[in-house]
């Protein structure tokens, strides 16, 4: 039976100490009148998840548009918090490291599975580089790439971390291959409440499926009770009737490969028609990735004959790269103009916001 939102794991601890619901209040109140200021974002979600609302109010990452803010149904976080603890196998007791901020949903949700699946969770303050008991294993643990690139040293005392909130790099992959942690790249929105499938990145001489590198250089795998097809744009569209009762239909370019699996090519606002070709950035990002130091992105700028051109656009003051960079693109993704900016502009979560940095541009 699935539990509902308003009760609290008998097995639930939160450093080291096991709370009931009305102990859980108290704890929340303390939070914010006392806390550190990652404390009372955490604080002010446990009172709004302990209140009589069915709902609480999140806002989106502002990725790809202004931040807005959303109600995400209470029970749909609980049915996505048992779907992550069924895929992963959780279970009552195990030990979760919370190194997040509570301020996203994404933080929010390790709350909600560690309140709902009865995990006995660890927090930490959500730097870059997050300070942990080093002697002490954990079962579970949701980072963002540069919090695993930090880490590196000691992720072994972590048995499954789920990666998000960026894609994580070729170079960064070469790194984690080796270690025993499983490690996972999740893909989700806000709208989902967070992940609703994953991929494999490491550790593939334990995986129990036939064929594991195709699988992890390709497709993510869905969580249970989540359905994929695609529209006319060839977008995601999800059925996660536990999440939303409404099908979610996304600006995501894939390929399914069944209703459960999909590659992700890139975002339908990025792609660029050159000539007639389609070209997605971030599939070239991707070959760039390791051959860059600075940050950039792959966008385009009008032009007479092709209709679009590729350019590349440098977080430098200087743009001049060594021809070496381009050897792994195709004859058709190696960019026209170079261009710089001294800053990217970001969202508050540090993504980078591609449409207004371009704005900087005047193109």
């Amino acid at each position: 039976m699935t539990p509902k939102y308003n009760k609290v794991h008998n097995r639930f601890k939160l450093n080291g100490i096991q709370y009931i619901y009305e102990d859980l209040m108290e704890v929340a109140y303390s939070f914010v009148k006392e806390g550190m200021p990652y404390e009372t974002y955490i604080g002010e979600f446990l009172l709004d998840w302990l209140d009589h609302d069915n709902f609480i109010v999140v806002n989106t990452s502002g990725s790809t548009g202004k931040p807005k803010p959303i109600s995400i149904n209470k029970q749909a976080m609980v049915n996505s918090a048992v779907a992550t603890g069924d895929f992963f196998n959780l279970k009552p007791g195990d030990k979760a490291l919370h190194c997040l901020p509570s301020s996203f949903v994404a933080g929010k949700m390790m709350l909600v599975r560690a309140i709902i699946l009865g995990l006995e969770l660890d927090l930490v303050e959500p730097t870059l580089q997050p300070g942990f008991n080093t002697k002490k294993h954990y079962d579970f643990c949701a980072m963002i790439p540069l919090q695993l690139q930090n880490s590196l040293n000691i992720c072994d005392r972590i048995k499954t971390i789920i990666v998000g909130g960026a894609s994580v790099s070729n170079s960064l992959k070469k790194k984690i291959q080796n270690l025993n942690s499983n490690i996972y790249e999740t893909y989700g929105m806000t709208e989902t409440v967070t992940h609703i499938a994953v991929k494999k990145i490491n550790n593939f001489n334990n995986e129990s499926r036939g064929h594991a590198e195709l699988v992890e250089a390709s497709y993510f795998q869905t969580l249970p009770n989540v359905s994929i097809s695609q529209d006319e744009r060839d977008c995601l569209i999800i059925d996660a009737p536990k999440l939303s009762k409404d099908k979610i239909i996304t600006n995501d370019i894939v390929k399914c490969l069944s209703d459960n699996e999909f590659e992700w090519l890139g975002r339908f606002d990025n792609v660029i028609n050159s000539g007639g070709l389609k070209l997605f950035p971030e599939k070239i990002e991707a070959k760039l990735q390791d051959k860059i130091k600075e940050r950039f992105f792959v966008a385009s700028s009008t032009h007479d004959t092709l209709g679009e051109q590729l350019i590349l656009i440098l977080e430098s003051d200087s743009n001049k790269l060594d021809e070496s960079a381009f050897l792994d693109l195709d004859k058709f993704e190696k960019p026209k103009r170079i261009y710089t900016v001294e800053q990217f502009t970001e969202t508050p979560s540090g993504k980078i916001q591609r449409k207004k940095t371009l704005e900087l541009l005047n193109l």
